[in-house]
C-alpha cells in the first residue's frame, strides 16, 4: 500500500566520497546523509534498495520530498543549497509543472509540488499566491462536483495564502487582484472592494507601459467593479450580515437583514437572490422562487440565479419552468456539470431514466469524479 505518510518512502543514506549529482553541482559534504526516494510498485515501497541502483534522480526526489513534508529537517537548508547547484532551473521548472497539473485537473500531484516549491524557497511570495489560486481553482472544481465540504476546506486554504500574499513586502499587487475575485465570489463584496482597492492604489503610479496591456485591463476592471459595488451599496454592512448569517446556517437572521437591505435599496437584483437564496435553504420554495424571478427581473439573469429559479421550481413541480431555466443557464455556460447534473435530476424527477442517464453521463465525460452523477448513474443501475 501506499505509504499514509509520504517521508515513509524515503531513506537516508551517507554518499561516498567523490560522488556528484552533476558536473556543475557543489561539492557533497559526506558527513550529511542525504535523502533518498523509494521506488514504489503497485503501491508497495520498494525497501530492498541497493547503493548501487542510486541515480541523481532519486535523491533529488528524496530531497523534494523533504522539502515538502519535512521543513523542520536540520539539514533542510543545505538541501535546499544542494537541490538549486544541481538544478538551477528547478523551481521555474517545477513551477511550471504545478500550474500545467492544476490546469489538467490532476490536483493531488499539483498540491505535492506546490509544497515542495514552497520548502525550497519559503520566501518567495509569487509560489505564495500561486498556491492561492491553486487552492481556489481546486474548490470551485469541487463545488461543481457537488463536494462542498471538500470545496469549504479548500476555500479556507486558498484565504489562508491570500492572506500571506497579500502580506507580502514589497506588496504583490497582483495578490489583491486575484483575492479580490476571490471574496467577490463569495459575495463578501466589502472585503472584495478593498481589495481592489488596494490594487488600484498599488499601481496608480505605473505608466502604460509598465503595466501592460493585461494591467491596464486589470485597472479598468478594478474601477469598474469598486464603482458597481459603490453604485449598489453592495458592500453596506446589511448586506454583508445577511450573507454571514444565512452561510452558518441562521437563515431567520439573515433574512431579516437582507430585507431590511431591500427596504433601503429595492433595484439591487444581488439582494433578492440573497433573499431568495435563504428563502431556499428554509424550503420555502414559492417564496424563494419570486425573489428569484424579482431578481431575474432587475438584471440578475445570469447563471446561478436560473439555476436556483430552476431548483424551486422542480420542488414544487413546475417542471417545465425548471427545464427552460437549465437551459438558459446551460446557454450561458454549456461546460457547467452542475446545471447537467439537475437537469438529469428533474429527468428523473419526471420518470424519464434515459435523459437523466444521458446527462449524467455527459457530467462524468466532464469530471469522472462528480459524485452526485456517480451516485445517480448507481442508483439507475
Amino acid at each position: 500500500m501506499n505509504p499514509v505518510n509520504p517521508l515513509d518512502s524515503v531513506v537516508f543514506i551517507n554518499l561516498p566520497e567523490g560522488f556528484s549529482l552533476s558536473k556543475e553541482a557543489m561539492h557533497i559534504d559526506t558527513t550529511i546523509p542525504l535523502p533518498v526516494q523509494l521506488q514504489i510498485k503497485d503501491g508497495v515501497v520498494q525497501r530492498d534498495f541497493s547503493p548501487a541502483e542510486l541515480t541523481q534522480e532519486m535523491i533529488l526526489a528524496g530531497i523534494l520530498t523533504v522539502l515538502a513534508y519535512d521543513k523542520d529537517n536540520a539539514h533542510i537548508q543545505y538541501y535546499r543549497s544542494v537541490l538549486n547547484s544541481a538544478r538551477p532551473n528547478l523551481k521555474k521548472e517545477l513551477t511550471e509543472a504545478a500550474i500545467l497539473k492544476a490546469k489538467n485537473e490532476d490536483y493531488d500531484i499539483a498540491e505535492e509540488i506546490f509544497e515542495a516549491l514552497r520548502g525550497l524557497d519559503p520566501e518567495d511570495m509569487a509560489i505564495v499566491l500561486n498556491t492561492a489560486l491553486f487552492f481556489d481553482q481546486r474548490a470551485e472544481s469541487y463545488r461543481r462536483s457537488g463536494l462542498l465540504e471538500d470545496a469549504e476546506a479548500y476555500d479556507d486554504d486558498a484565504n489562508r495564502y491570500y492572506r500571506l500574499a497579500m502580506e507580502a513586502e514589497p506588496a504583490i499587487p497582483d495578490a489583491f487582484f486575484n483575492a479580490a475575485f476571490f471574496y467577490l465570489k463569495q459575495r463578501n463584496y466589502s472585503r472584495g472592494k478593498e481589495c481592489l482597492e488596494t490594487y488600484l492604489s498599488l499601481t496608480s503610479g505605473m505608466t502604460e507601459e509598465e503595466l501592460g496591456e493585461s494591467g491596464q485591463y486589470k485597472k479598468k476592471r478594478a474601477r469598474e467593479i469598486v464603482e458597481d459595488i459603490s453604485r449598489r451599496n453592495l458592500d453596506d454592512e446589511l448586506f454583508k450580515s445577511a450573507y454571514d448569517f444565512i452561510s452558518m446556517g441562521e437563515e431567520q437572521k439573515g433574512l431579516e437583514k437582507i430585507r431590511e437591505f431591500i427596504e433601503k435599496n429595492p433595484e439591487i437584483w444581488n439582494a433578492w437572490f440573497m433573499l431568495g437564496w435563504g428563502l431556499r435553504r428554509m424550503e420555502r420554495y414559492e417564496d424563494a422562487k419570486a425573489a428569484f424571478e424579482e431578481a431575474i427581473h432587475l438584471g440578475g439573469n445570469n447563471t446561478d440565479t436560473f439555476n436556483e429559479v430552476a431548483i424551486c421550481c422542480m420542488e414544487l413541480g413546475l417542471y417545465d419552468k425548471s427545464r427552460k431555466y437549465l437551459m438558459q443557464a446551460l446557454e450561458l455556460e454549456p461546460e457547467n456539470t452542475k446545471i447537467m447534473s439537475n437537469l438529469g435530476i428533474l429527468a428523473q424527477h419526471e420518470g424519464d431514466v434515459s435523459t437523466a442517464r444521458r446527462f449524467f453521463s455527459a457530467v462524468l465525460e466532464f469530471d469522472p469524479d462528480d459524485q452526485i452523477a456517480l451516485q445517480a448513474l448507481d442508483s439507475m443501475e
